[in-house]
This record gives structure tokens, sequence and C-alpha cells, in this order.
């Protein structure tokens, strides 16, 4: 196969030793299998800006703190300098999610590093050495679905502890192996106290879960974990070992009319992207 221009210096550096075939490809990247040395591993290639069809890049970097005060204003200008940091600052959230995240006990695959664009990171494969399923291509039992929303509710849990929000999550960014469910795609996480959207987009991603158990466990799709975890949050009760039941009692309070436009429009274009992933899927 042709290698793809930006994994050409990590085989050129000794970093990965053979490009072994294209996995897939999504919105915002291309991940490769490549081997290093004896290990199979992926190498995420992010796409330029101008390819990527995320297109809310702006609401998942609010909050985000640069680490240089140059930078910082370069990346408000918008300047040449500036969108390349924001690309860098773009790719480097997603390896310090992965790392904040395996701290906090949440299973994701395990970085390697980023360069130029690049993110080398633990190939997920099931016991038979081949790569993991993601969540979508799998049908589920009854207890096989109730015990994994269990634990995606129990990692949502653990990522809002950590002050992280996923922000995209769906059937389409887990992987499942042996084990369990295994959490990827986390470029676009937010900081869950710096950004106003955050809590939309943990709702959207609880309900995401839930919706897709439900398909199997008709009862989860009573549930309402998304606001009993935010509550607990808001409430500065929430902490990993806090004991959910599903239910909550909405509060009859003034309706913030833009945040509920904003929560339907952002849910339209969920379901959108959600039925184009589909349609993607089955083409291949």
């Amino acid at each position: 196969m042709k290698i793809p221009k930006r994994l050409l210096p990590l085989l050129e550096d000794g970093l990965v030793d053979e490009v072994q075939r294209q996995l897939l490809s999504g919105k915002e990247a291309t991940v490769y299998v490549v081997r290093c040395g004896d290990e199979l591993r992926c190498a995420k290639v992010y796409k330029d800006v101008a390819q990527r069809s995320f297109k809310q890049a702006v609401e998942y970097r609010e909050g985000r703190k640069g680490r240089n005060s140059r930078r910082s204003r370069a990346m408000e200008k918008g300047s040449r300098f500036g969108r390349q940091q924001q690309e860098a600052s773009w790719h480097n959230a997603e390896v310090d999610a992965l790392y904040k995240l395996a701290a906090a006990d949440v299973r994701v695959p395990q970085p390697y590093g980023c360069i130029d664009g690049v993110l080398l990171m633990e190939l997920v494969t099931a016991e038979d050495g081949d790569v993991a399923p993601r969540l979508n291509d799998i049908e589920l039992a009854p207890e096989i679905a109730r015990e994994g929303h269990g634990l995606m509710m129990r990692y949502a849990v653990r990522m809002l502890c950590a002050g992280l929000v996923h922000g995209d999550l769906s059937e389409f960014n887990v992987l499942m192996d042996d084990v369990g469910p295994v959490i990827i795609d986390l470029p676009q996480a937010v900081d869950a106290a710096a950004n106003n959207h955050a809590k939309s987009m943990f709702l959207r991603d609880v309900n995401n879960m839930t919706r897709y158990y439900g398909q199997f466990a008709p009862e989860l799709l009573s549930t309402d974990y998304a606001n009993e975890i935010w509550a607990l949050y808001e409430a500065g009760e929430l902490t990993p070992e806090s004991v959910l039941t599903g239910q909550f009692e909405q509060t009859l309070e003034a309706a913030d009319v833009g945040s509920v436009l904003h929560e339907i429009s952002a849910a339209f274009e969920e379901e959108q992207e959600r039925l184009q992933r589909i349609s993607d899927a089955d083409e291949d």
C-alpha cells in the first residue's frame, strides 16, 4: 500500500517499522495498523482541518487553556501560526484525555505519543487477535446489554469526576473486546467545568449509550442516568463510588429557551451523523 505522507517521518525515525493496512477512516482521522517491533499498534493520522467533517470544533475548544500566552493569542486571532497551534492542541487533547481517563480507571487504548499529527496507541484486539469490533457492529443479549450499560454509566461517572466529558460518545466510538467496552476517539473531549456546552454534551453522550443498549434491553429506555449524574455533579456530590438509581425528577423551573434550542439542534445533527455512519458502515 502507498504509505501516507504523515507516516513517513515515523518510519524514517524507527518509531514505526511497517504500515500494514488501513483500519478505518472517520470524520476526523484515518487509522492504520502498524508494526512497532514485535507489536501491532494503531497509528491515528488526523485529517487537516479543511478535510475534517467535525463541524462543531469551536464549541469543543471552549475552555481549553493554552500552555503558552503567545500561542493562546495567536489561536484567538486565527493567524496561520494560531491555526497550527489549534491543530496541535486538538491532537494533544486526545493524548491528555487518554492518560487522564486511564488513571481514572476508564478503559481506553494506551497511548504511546503524538508526533506531527499522528497518534500512536494500542491496537485493541479480541482474544483471537482480530481487531475488536465497534459496539455498533455486534448484537447483544439482554443481560449483556444491561451489564454493558451499567459499566458505561460507571465510566461516565468516572470521566466526569476526572473533569472530562467525551463530547461525541456513541456506539460508534466504543470498541468491544473479550473483557468489555473500550472508549475511543477523544480529541473533542471537553473540560466539564470550563465549557458552557459541557452539560448538553454530557446528556447527549449518556443518552446515546442508553438508547443503544435499550435496543436489546428496553427497560433501560425508561431510565434517566444522564440527568441524575449531572445533578450530583452540579451539587458537588458525585464521586466514582456514587450509587445510581437511573431515576431523576425534573423540577419545574423557567426554561432557558436558548439552551433548549441548542440541545435540539445538537440532537438533530447527532442523529444525522448517526444515520450517515450507519449508511457508511452498510456500504463497507
